[in-house]
């Protein structure tokens, strides 16, 4: 008896005894019996439990169960350990309570290619006349207030709403794969249209610009696309920009399919949040989090401070063992033939018995074994105290026995684990942690268990990730040794020396081994012992079904073998009860104690009541469920003891879940849907000594209404966390203290990690786990209570066999709850998103906790334990790795986050006047913010009008070779000296003058590919007197796209010509281009490829250098196309700037690789070679598409010192070639070697390469330095001899095409790291490296000759000091003359070119270049000795987002959202109606586009302080970048709104 106690007890604190196939059989099994629970009275706190009678229930179950639940066998049924009638009622009438609150809810639009999991006939909605036959309509029958509800959900209002939610799902023809089948979009339009009624029905406001509901920021910014024929053209009248924010490109209406689930959100968003939580907190740079003063409302403990409770005393026997080793020799010895174990097979049928004798044979046998047979007298394998691994399955408990009491006889530790099964099993790798630091190296184990272990191919065991290497010994009788006559184990006296190791696996997935020592064993027995009273003789049954026909033959072990003693798990009572139909004849009557296993849980006290219903007329009494409750620790915490026939039961608590989540204990009298009804778990062990203390902080006494961890002073629980004496002390040695800090004793507690209270009479009730602890904004909240909540909203049509899964995750300062589950194969989107939306709305009611995230998982795809269960620690592991792969998910992170920082508010500004600021050069004590560069130095009017001209080159120098154009072989195709180029530029002069009827002034569009023609046609508009206009020429695979960008360019500019080629001309009047512009009205169309050899009568030369040279057009990344007039004298001193700064003469050679239609790049391409005389090599950047190493090659064979670049250019050699450095590196003999033939033609012909030449590799751009770009440029490069030092950016805007070049002879660019929240409030902070929430920014190059800037604050106009935020205002002679425009709008012109500070230098004419940026004086040596002021550009004002009164740079938010996962290949953001929208292409496989939508929330909540609105899942290469390099983010959002991205997945947050 003593053996039988122990062991069975010893087998339960192991794990469940379970195995795979129990999964499989679930499947099969009938619609769980639904028992109803009694009616209990709430008006008092402990409430009586049932009475014996049977049918003192009025609402009971029958016995036999309704035949129709037979035809219904389903894989959804909710898991019954969370089964409650009560409970359910309360969730259905929390949800009835929201039906007049519904709203149509923005249903996430999914790709069908994506995801093809459901049929189309499954997402079409219900007939409305009449609900479907199906599990989920019986059971709603069950109960008046489900059928209300039922009634309500199949209604004609809930289809009106429910087909806006479904408007671009898969359920119907999705919008995004409409555009892919050729559909037009005039029917786009009419389902918006039909959508726009239905709104109006749903009381969704229509107005143009939807009302911001997220910020207190007034909407001030005008929106711009960057797409005709929508595109602002900078200096246009307001009548013919766009007139309203919601017309998007391509003429659709925002009323569209996306634009109205956006509305749909906006409108869910309206309603009130829960009151704000009190940490609402300013985000201030010194602190992000004040500390949260406390609620005055929570309510608190009010009882007095607990008394320690003690258990029984320990009896003393006169005959107990010394030892359990010599317990089992006694019984072998003198009760050799008795049974000591049973098993049974899956039909009930005796497997195998085995007596005391056997088991003390065999034990004996390889205890003898171990010690001798292992290895060598001399070096033995095994030595007393030695761990060793027990892996044996739970379907063979004997040979667990022999094995665990061999270990003993040996005084060997074993450490039982479960048997690996795969390398993927979940938890594996922290076991094979757990046996490494417990130093196990031998594992024995069963003949037939070793053969299913997996193994090599060379027929091995494979090495498990994170095992020790282990040696395996099988047990089996055949392979033990018979240990010699004089051979006895040494069996000592009980002490403190570990007996065995227990694995216990805490909440983070961490695996810790709790020690039993031998003396705490053998306690255990007696207290047990004493506890359930029992005899010896008296038979003992304990679960160990693995499959559902053995819980019906344990059932019948009970009653033939007249079982007095049953353990079981909820789960085992659930299977019971279903498979009691089968088993008519069982008689329970025998039975004096049913054991209850997991009565811990909270929610046991409906399986245990609905057991009690269905097997109370088989003889089963109430007083025979005793529920106990156990931790690894602590062994067994308290035990409930059978009582007597006609004795009162135990009263149960009736608590309510508010209070609960406060850690207080309070009567549920106010909401009867929130309340958590208990039962008891008896009286603490006998000898045990409990306290219950504060789960945080010390361990202080709670109080009698306040719920804290059970704390017990036993010598029967574990000793130590083996090999993990910190964690140990905290667990096992901890001393309570009263509310005066003071111990109150100094005898050690063990945390149990339960959750619970002490109530009347000294019983113990458990509420709760510590691993299930969710800690959310100061309240607490247990996983099992939301799980039962979720199982609760019927979700038999959803949810595969009931597995859900919750944990929480840290975002932002607080836990946030995640609930995951397994989605049936047959669930449509339909019911998946209608069951999720109801979860959240039941969990806000019953719980008042609002989730963060809920996603649905394909079935059988969650981590799994050895037993079957959901893995919580893996399955969280997966989602924030992004590997979970859902199938439905819906964030909510506007409902449960409440503790961002509060809007900024702006105060009004005031002028403050200069006399109070003003000292001198001094700012508010701080220097002005300005910096200039050298001296320009001066030159005459006629050598700057002589120099300008080609002509004077031809005269002075006619042979020298000023451009050479390559193509993709490397090979010069053209080239050009001075005298050439004149010619050429002569010839199209002579054209325009009579072909095009040409007049001085008369604007020229010029539309070439980057080569040499653009430069002759360009200098010949100037011979002619014409002002040039380069345009991008359409690309001839996507007109519809580019031509209408090129057609706006020529009506803005009102050109009279255009030079191209044959080519491009046949383009402009082809069909194709007739199909996107009106190609009959184009202006006169010249070829310049086959010209006459003329020369015009004379060359024009402009009266004054204030005459225009060229137009300089380009469409900005906000989508403003804008024209700057650049004048001839601009020109010259830009020219000459750029010559100073860079060193440019007659003898040297500079290599582009950038598109020459716009900008800096434009100058460099076409002018800055015939001022200087140096020689251009050209290199196209669409040359590299088709020969990457192209431009490095050339930099290398010509031994190029000065080159130039775009972003684009460098990312694509930085993405294409960063793994081919070796390659390129190889010379000519290696690449004739077998091992880089196949390399292919593009390294071949690259090969060789050395930049070890290049000392300046300059970065044309008008945005902030891309210091990550360029840093992996240089250390990817650097073994081709690139120096770091080389690599530099430029920096220029629309006023100013050139403000900073890094130069020859300057300090080399310094970079500084810059607070992120204090730039948010335009302040510039500078923190070291590695700080929280800080910003790398390099300088953007060294400011050019005859450059002057200044930092101005945008709105007062008045300078700011050094190290301050402003807008950068330039001075400089090659500023732009303004902007070129239809209707002159000279205010604007004057506000951009022609402003004035409103204090201080008032006289300065200044340019406003639209950038933020700030100037700060380094410790560096300029050229001429002063300390260098470096400028630094942090972006663009246009492109910033105004949200939450603070200013963020989209490029920040990219860049953390490009770092949240692996497959993220490019990212965009926008906003809309101050909604942050994310746009992420997907370069990973499609089932991993929703893994990256809590990712990206989280990311951007976490370092940005924003909470993500949509989060749109794209195809790589949908984010459009213009040739810069720039994302166009203004053309992406109107392809969104217009419905145009064929997306993968978006995701609506609610």
């Amino acid at each position: 008896t003593l053996l039988l106690s122990v062991l069975s007890v010893h087998q339960a604190s192991q794990s469940d005894i379970t195995q795979k196939g129990y999964e499989k059989k679930r499947a099969k099994l009938l619609a769980p019996f639904v028992p109803q629970t009694q009616n209990v009275d709430v008006s008092i706190q402990l409430t009586p439990g049932l009475s014996s009678e049977p049918t003192s229930s009025p609402n009971a179950v029958p016995v036999a169960a309704p035949r129709q639940h037979r035809a219904h066998r389903s894989g959804g049924t909710r898991d019954d350990r969370y089964r409650s009638d009560i409970h359910t009622e309360a969730v259905q009438a929390a949800l009835a309570r929201h039906k007049e609150e519904k709203m149509a809810l923005p249903m996430p639009t999914k790709r069908r290619s994506a995801f093809a999991q459901s049929s189309a006939e499954n997402c079409t909605p219900p007939d409305t006349s009449s609900a479907s036959e199906d599990e989920g309509s019986l059971r709603r029958r069950q109960a008046a207030i489900s059928a209300m509800l039922a009634q309500n959900l199949q209604s004609p209002e809930y289809w009106i709403n429910r087909s806006v939610q479904s408007s671009s799902t898969s359920s119907s023809a999705s919008s995004t794969l409409s555009h892919g089948d050729g559909k037009t979009q005039n029917h786009s339009q009419g389902q918006t249209s039909i959508l726009a009624d239905v709104l109006a029905h749903t009381r969704i406001e229509s107005s143009s610009v939807p009302p911001d509901v997220t910020s207190t920021v007034p909407q001030d910014r005008n929106s711009r696309a960057d797409l005709p024929p929508n595109i602002t053209v900078r200096g246009m009248s307001r009548g013919q920009s766009r007139s309203s924010m919601m017309d998007t490109a391509a003429g659709v209406p925002a009323h569209s399919r996306v634009s109205t689930k956006i509305q749909q959100l906006l409108n869910t968003l309206k309603r009130p949040k829960r009151p704000p939580l009190s940490e609402f907190f300013l985000d201030d740079f010194e602190e992000i989090v004040e500390v949260p003063q406390p609620d005055p409302n929570t309510p608190r403990p009010e009882g007095r401070q607990m008394i320690p409770v003690k258990g029984e005393p320990l009896g003393v026997v006169s005959n107990w063992p010394p030892a359990l080793q010599a317990a089992l020799a006694r019984w072998g010895a003198t009760q050799a033939k008795s049974p000591a174990l049973t098993a049974l097979d899956i039909t009930g049928k005796p497997l195998y018995t085995l007596t005391y004798g056997k088991l003390w044979s065999r034990s004996l046998k390889l205890a003898y074994t171990l010690l001798n047979k292992l290895g060598t007298k001399n070096e033995p394998v095994l030595k007393p105290g030695d761990r060793v691994a027990l892996v044996y399955p739970n379907s063979d408990p004997g040979m667990f026995w022999v094995a665990f009491y061999g270990c003993l006889l040996a005084e060997v530790i074993p450490v039982p684990i479960e048997v690996p099964l795969s390398l993927k099993d979940a938890g594996s790798q922290q076991i094979g942690f757990l046996l490494g630091s417990c130093g196990v190296g031998l594992a024995l184990t069963s003949e037939v268990c070793l053969k299913g272990l997996p193994k090599t191919q060379n027929g091995e065991i494979m090495q498990f990730k994170g095992w020790p290497r282990l040696k395996w010994v099988v047990t089996d009788t055949k392979y033990l040794t018979k240990p010699s006559k004089d051979w006895q184990p040494h069996i000592p006296t009980a002490n403190t020396d570990t007996a065995y190791i227990e694995y216990k696996a805490s909440k983070e997935g961490t695996v810790m081994g709790v020690a039993v020592s031998k003396i705490s064993m053998l306690t255990h027995c007696q207290a047990l012992t004493q506890a359930c009273n029992y005899c010896e003789g008296e038979c003992y049954a304990a679960a160990v079904q693995q499959f559902y026909a053995t819980v019906s033959k344990c059932l019948s072990c009970i009653c033939v073998c007249t079982a007095r003693v049953a353990m079981v798990k909820c789960r085992d009572l659930h299977w019971a009860m279903m498979a009691h139909r089968d088993q008519k004849d069982t008689n329970l009557s025998s039975l004096r104690m049913l054991i209850v296993a997991d009565g811990a849980n909270p929610w046991s006290v409906s399986s245990c009541d609905a057991f009690l219903n269905v097997f109370q007329s088989h003889g089963l009494k109430p007083e025979m469920i005793c529920p106990c409750a156990s931790s690894p620790e602590a062994m067994t915490v308290a035990i409930r003891r059978p009582g007597a026939q006609g004795t009162p039961l135990p009263a149960r608590a009736i608590l309510s879940m508010a209070g609960l989540s406060h850690g207080v204990i309070r009567v549920n009298t106010e909401d009867k849907n929130s309340a958590l009804t208990v039962q008891d778990v008896g009286h603490v062990m006998p000898g045990g000594l409990m306290c219950i203390v504060k789960p945080d902080g010390p361990p202080m006494l709670c109080k009698t209404d306040e719920i804290g961890e059970i704390v017990l002073n036993s010598r029967v629980g574990g000793t130590m966390y083996y090999g993990l004496p910190g964690v140990t002390k905290n667990t096992f040695e901890v001393i309570p203290i009263n509310s005066g800090g003071t111990p109150i004793g100094d005898v050690p507690f063990t945390r149990t990690g339960l959750l619970g209270f002490v109530g009347p009479g000294s019983l113990v009730f458990v509420v709760g786990k510590i691993e299930g602890l969710l800690s959310v904004s100061g309240r607490r909240h247990n996983a099992d209570d939301l799980v039962a909540t979720a199982l609760a909203v019927e979700p038999v049509k959803t949810v595969y066999r009931g597995r859900i899964a919750v944990f929480s995750v840290t975002v932002f300062y607080d836990e946030r709850v995640v609930i995951v589950a397994e989605q049936r194969p047959d669930a449509n989107e339909e019911d998946s998103f209608q069951w999720m939306s109801r979860v959240l709305q039941a969990i806000d009611s019953i719980h008042q906790v609002g989730l963060y995230c809920l996603a649905l998982v394909p079935a059988n795809t969650l981590p799994k334990t050895h037993l079957g269960g959901i893995h919580i620690s893996e399955t969280k592991q997966h989602f924030l790795e992004g590997s979970l792969h859902p199938c439905n998910i819906l964030m909510c992170p506007h409902t449960c986050v409440t503790n961002l920082p509060k809007p900024r508010q702006k105060q009004p500004g005031t002028v403050v006047g200069p006399a109070s600021i003003m000292v001198g050069n001094l700012v508010a004590g701080k220097r002005i913010a300005q910096a200039s560069g050298r001296d320009l130095g001066l030159i005459d009017d006629q050598e700057q009008s002589r120099k300008v001209t080609l002509q004077w080159r031809a005269q002075t120098d006619p042979d020298h070779v000023l451009y050479m154009l390559l193509n993709a072989k490397g090979v010069a195709v053209s080239t050009a000296t001075c005298s050439q180029l004149h010619k050429r530029a002569e010839k199209i002069t002579a054209a325009l003058l009579e072909r095009g009827g040409i007049n001085t002034g008369d604007n020229v569009v010029l539309l070439y590919p980057p080569g040499i023609d653009l430069i002759a046609s360009f200098y010949g508009c100037l011979y002619a007197g014409c002002i040039p206009v380069t345009v991008r020429p359409p690309h001839p695979q996507n007109l519809a796209a580019t031509l209408p960008t090129v057609r706006m360019i020529i009506d803005v500019s009102k050109a009279a010509c255009i030079l191209t080629t044959q080519t491009l001309m046949k383009i402009l009047r082809s069909k194709e281009a007739a199909g996107c512009v009106n190609v009959k009205t184009w202006p006169n169309i010249i070829d310049t490829d086959d010209l006459p050899r003329k020369r015009p009568s004379n060359i024009y030369k402009p009266p004054t250098a204030e005459m225009l040279a060229y137009l300089d057009f380009s469409v900005s990344t906000t989508g403003m196309l804008t024209g700057v007039k650049i004048s001839h004298s601009a020109v010259n001193a830009l020219c000459r700037s750029i010559k100073l700064q860079c060193e440019l003469y007659s003898s040297r050679q500079i290599a582009i690789c950038m598109d020459p239609y716009c900008g800096l790049g434009f100058v460099l391409w076409c002018m800055s070679s015939v001022y200087s005389g140096h020689q251009s090599i050209l290199i196209p950047p669409m040359e590299l598409e088709t020969s990457l190493p192209l431009w490095l090659s050339t930099l290398s064979q010509y031994k190029i010192r000065d080159t130039f670049c775009s972003y684009s250019v460098m990312e694509l050699c930085t993405k294409g070639l960063g793994t081919q450095t070796e390659a390129l590196k190889v010379s000519q003999q290696d690449v004739d070697s077998l091992h880089f033939k196949t390399l292919g033609l593009m390294y071949v012909q690259a090969r060789g390469v050395n930049l070890s030449c290049v000392r300046s590799c300059v970065v044309i751009a008008e945005e902030r330095p891309r210091l990550a770009l360029t840093q992996s440029f240089s250390r990817l490069f650097k073994d081709l001899g690139l120096s770091p030092r080389a690599v530099s950016t430029a920096f220029g805007a629309r006023v100013n095409l050139a403000i900073c070049l890094q130069g020859t002879a300057g300090p080399d660019p310094s970079t500084v790291y810059v607070d992120m929240k204090s730039l948010r409030h335009d302040r510039v902070r500078l923190v070291e490296r590695g700080a929280p929430q800080s910003l790398p920014l390099m300088e953007s190059g060294t400011i050019l000759p005859g450059v002057r800037v200044i930092i101005v604050n945008p709105e007062t106009r008045g300078p700011l000091g050094d190290s301050h935020l402003g807008e950068i205002w330039v001075n400089s002679p090659h500023n732009a003359s303004g902007y070129y425009t239809i209707c002159g709008e000279e205010s604007l012109q004057a506000d951009h070119f022609n402003t004035r500070l409103s204090f201080g230098d008032t006289e300065t004419l200044w340019a406003r270049t639209g950038y933020l940026g700030f100037v700060r004086r380094t410790e560096l040596l300029d050229a001429s000795g002063d300390r260098h002021d470096a400028l630094f550009v942090v972006g663009s004002l246009d492109e910033t987002l105004e949200l939450r009164g603070l200013r963020y740079h989209p490029i920040d938010i990219e860049t953390s959202v490009s770092r949240a996962h692996r497959s993220i290949a490019e990212s965009a953001v926008f906003t809309w109606t101050n909604l942050l929208v994310v746009v992420v292409e997907l370069s990973g496989s499609e089932q991993e586009a929703l893994d990256l939508v809590p990712l990206v929330t989280n990311v951007v909540l976490k370092e940005h302080h924003l909470i993500v609105g949509v989060v749109v899942i794209v195809d790589p290469g949908v984010i459009p970048i213009n040739s810069r390099g720039e994302k166009q983010r203004m053309h992406l959002r109107d392809s969104f709104l217009a419905d145009q991205l064929d997306p993968i997945y978006v995701a609506y947050n609610m």
